[in-house]
């Protein structure tokens, strides 16, 4: 649809979209700074698409430096109004298995060394993140994901850690067993809660690498697996990106688009007009 234009953010094993028309990077700035790398623009099938890559090209960002504001906030500035998330995570699952992709609806976030919000002192908003993810960006996810050749699994619970080691076996069992979630990941949060702010449709597709360390037929997470897993992954992502196109639509009905509608808490007379002007690329609809 013309009125679409779909993000994605890759993450490990993922760099690089092809088989974009007019595929050209440009550089961006936001007023939180140079995100993670230049952006790849184009077309496909006739849809706008941005490309970032999240740990930036070459792999040079740690979960916690990746400057999730600054990327969240270019992808606005770039005109992105449907986000995708894909990123590589661990498995508490057995039925959830390397090389399967879990179309994430939920999260915990564990995360304690990173900037959450665009909002702060003068200017402050309270966003729901009750329901953090676009069911309708998701089920096309998951749609393009099959076609792609994936087996997708649809809903489940994203642990986000600080990193960037894994998990010890009393954390990666806590998580399972105590707090049921199904996947562990380093990068998801806070980007699902700024994707928010930024009233952008978001969905998070996990690949997934490993069992984590919980696994007792697996043990500790061995990178050199991991890599070899990514491998196959970044193939199948890039299969889902090629799909989704024609199975995007806008908008949905969930709310993602107007999230900041009733958020902003600071009455209009006290309100810093430095954080006015900052956040205007962000909240400019209710500011």
């Amino acid at each position: 649809m013309s009125d679409v234009v779909i993000g994605i953010i890759g993450g490990s094993g993922l760099y690089q979209i092809a088989g974009l028309e007019g595929a050209e990077w440009r550089g961006a700035t936001t007023p939180w700074g140079a995100p993670s790398d230049d952006l790849l623009h184009g077309e496909l099938d006739g849809t706008p698409m941005v490309f970032l890559p999240r740990h930036g090209r070459g792999h040079v960002h740690t979960p916690t430096s990746v400057p999730y504001r600054a990327n969240v906030a270019a992808m606005k500035a770039a005109g992105v109004t449907h986000l995708v998330s894909v990123s590589a995570c661990g498995s508490f699952r057995d039925d959830m298995a390397p090389g399967e992709f879990v179309i994430v609806d939920q999260f915990i976030d564990r995360t304690f060394a990173r900037d959450k919000t665009f909002f702060g002192p003068g200017l402050v908003a309270h966003v729901s993140v009750a329901h953090p993810v676009c069911p309708a960006l998701s089920s096309a996810c998951a749609a393009a994901a099959r076609a792609g050749g994936a087996t997708v699994h649809e809903g489940g619970t994203y642990l986000a850690m600080e990193g960037p080691q894994f998990s010890t076996l009393a954390e990666s069992r806590l998580y399972r067993d105590v707090w049921g979630c199904d996947v562990i990941g380093m990068t998801n949060m806070p980007e699902a809660k700024l994707a928010r702010e930024a009233e952008l449709h978001y969905a998070s597709v996990a690949m997934i690498t490993d069992y984590d360390s919980w696994h007792p037929d697996h043990g500790a997470v061995q990178i050199t697996e991991i890599i070899e897993t990514l491998h196959g992954n970044a193939a199948r992502a890039a299969a889902m990106v090629a799909a989704l196109p024609r199975l995007v639509t806008a908008p949905c009905e969930a709310g993602c688009h107007t999230a900041l509608e009733h958020a902003i808490m600071t009455a209009p007379e006290a309100r810093d007009p430095g954080m006015i002007e900052r956040l205007r690329p962000i909240a400019g609809r209710v500011l």
